[in-house]
């Protein structure tokens, strides 16, 4: 049997190239190797999203974003949170065993203290108990199909280690009843500059769509910040936005070509720009098409999640029932 490998991808919006390299792209390829698990948390995102037709079509555009990049439903299963009732009934059980000093240290949660604090609030304003409890939540994702492997950016990676510590310490307290997760950190592209050379974030304004219209993706690209030195003067490849981007778009060859024109002197940004764009519509044209295809038959879309929930079911159902018969409830 395959070890399991599972991502989430919050429901927050189009996807842009940040995401795409940093945690989507090597979340896919896990499917070569292990059972992968592709869910979309709609209840983590209650947290913030207060509308229901925007979560709802936020959670379409997720389903069909990992669709249109290649995952195939009939290898790789993808579900809503929402449609996986244990998950819920975990959360609970887990939260009995999370010391609240663990979540205190939640950087989600600690930073808006933080802010409140710098702002002469309350400590606590506007943070609901959702907020404050989503690590909980997110260690049932997790625990919940016996998952062996989490892809995570290192935004992330705290919430992983909450989810080990909750498991070992339900482990200590009932036997070796939970997999402990371990998580898969690609460091080439841990950190993928946005056009203003900060980390690429819709919260900085600095990113580049990747289902955008072509006209949309070409607007960032020429925006991206670099230096002021002349096409013949040489330069620092390592120190290139536009760089930092190409390299993971074009083939070995001329990855190692550009880097020695960079050395050398005689490269110019404007070009190296408009070939970094037409590497991106090489990259996503299909998969956009495929994208705007899914997005306008909400129907497949709701039967590809729905499949996906009877299938992720089927895998946490014995492991809830094992849950239970630990802790002494009904099974």
């Amino acid at each position: 049997m395959k070890q399991i490998a599972l991502t989430g991808l919050k429901p927050s919006g189009a996807p842009h190239i940040g995401n795409y390299l940093g945690m989507l792209k090597p979340s896919l390829e896990l499917a070569e190797k292990f059972q992968a698990l592709y869910f979309i948390p709609d209840y983590h995102a209650l947290t913030t999203v207060r509308d229901r037709k925007q979560l709802a079509d936020l959670t379409y555009q997720a389903a069909a974003t990992w669709v249109a990049l290649g995952l195939n439903p009939d290898e790789g299963i993808i579900y809503r949170q929402s449609d996986i009732p244990e998950v819920f009934e975990l959360a609970w059980v887990l939260s009995c065993f999370t010391a609240k000093g663990l979540l205190n240290r939640a950087h989600a949660y600690k930073t808006i203290v933080d802010d409140n604090i710098a702002a002469g609030r309350e400590d606590d304003k506007n943070i609901n108990i959702g907020l404050f409890t989503y690590p909980v939540l997110m260690a049932a994702d997790i625990l919940l199909f016996g998952t062996h492997f989490v892809p995570v950016g290192l935004d992330q990676q705290q919430h992983l280690e909450i989810t080990r510590d909750v498991a070992l310490t339900f482990n200590k307290n009932y036997g070796d009843v939970l997999t402990i997760p371990e998580a898969v950190i690609r460091k080439e592209v841990m950190t993928i500059p946005g056009i203003d050379g900060r980390k690429m974030s819709k919260s900085y304004n600095n990113v580049i769509p990747i289902f955008a219209p072509p006209d949309q993706v070409l607007k960032p690209v020429k925006r991206i910040v670099t230096d002021s030195k002349r096409p013949e003067d040489p330069k620092d490849p390592e120190e290139c936005n536009i760089f930092a981007i190409y390299r993971h778009f074009a083939d070995a060859d001329a990855v190692a070509a550009k880097r020695q024109l960079y050395l050398d002197g005689g490269l110019a940004y404007g070009a190296m720009k408009q070939e970094l764009f037409e590497l991106l519509e090489a990259a996503f044209t299909d998969k956009r098409d495929r994208y705007n295809v899914l997005m306008n038959n909400t129907d497949e879309l709701d039967r590809i999640l729905e499949t996906g929930a009877e299938k992720a079911r089927a895998i946490a159902a014995p492991i809830m029932v094992q849950v239970r018969k630990a802790v002494g409830v009904s099974t």
